[in-house]
């Protein structure tokens, strides 16, 4: 099980090194768990940023879902070996799973199961012939199939999964809100749900950005939502 305080990644959806390096410390002791993402891949200085977190002791989840013929993903993954990474993402069908979970070595595979911004009305227009969660289920136990440590899930999916396949997968959750019905500002995200309810729903860990990063205080809002966390965990 992780500590309750690693439960918690917090999303550096920022378009600069710099600025991510900001963030983090502004949060300080706040947080010890951070998503380093496609925009800041795209802004340069990924891999240095990766060193700099590395070197005051935070954890790393690579968040770049690799989606391609599975060797061009086997070798995208092993290049994160021996880099302190504790997490990465991938796309994908079986094939592109089972590379990527033979190419890891000291880096967790975790496997996208429906991005939290899809509702049923997206995946009819993809042409999916189920629901969100059938979906997810689906994945996720081929991802566990085929070698994957865990799987990304909205936390309105994540009791499903914790109760079809047990403790045998991780299930990270991204789309945690402050209240249930807090949108306002985070419309590209329809399956939502507040901290306490996705730790509570089986979720092993929670991805904030966007209530952290843009809060007023954002130190004071990581802890709020670690006083989320570690409520649902007092025995």
């Amino acid at each position: 099980m992780p500590a309750p305080r690693d439960r918690l990644i917090v999303a550096l959806d920022l378009p600069t090194a710099r600025q991510a390096r900001e963030l983090v410390l502004s949060l300080g002791d706040a947080a010890g768990f951070y998503k380093v993402g496609l925009e800041l891949f795209m802004g340069g200085d990924y891999f240095s940023l990766l060193e700099w977190l590395r070197a005051r002791g935070k954890k790393i989840f690579v968040d770049l879902k690799f989606f391609d013929v599975p060797a061009t993903v086997a070798r995208a993954v092993a290049r994160l070996n021996g880099r302190g990474v504790e997490f990465v993402t991938v796309h994908g069908n079986d094939q592109m799973m089972r590379a990527a979970a033979e190419a890891a070595r000291d880096v967790k595979v975790l496997a996208v199961t429906a991005l939290t911004s899809l509702d049923r009305g997206d995946l009819d227009d993809l042409g999916f012939d189920c629901d969100v969660a059938q979906l997810a289920l689906s994945r996720a136990r081929r991802a566990l199939q085929h070698g994957c440590a865990g799987v990304i899930a909205s936390p309105q999916e994540a009791p499903q999964l914790r109760a079809a396949l047990g403790d045998g997968l991780l299930i990270v959750a991204p789309g945690i809100r402050p209240l249930v019905n807090d949108e306002a500002g985070f419309d590209d995200q329809k399956r939502t749900a507040t901290a306490r309810a996705a730790i509570a729903g089986g979720a092993d860990y929670i991805v904030v950005g966007r209530p952290i990063r843009d809060a007023a205080d954002p130190a004071r809002a990581a802890e709020e939502i670690q006083k989320q966390i570690a409520a649902h965990l007092k025995p």
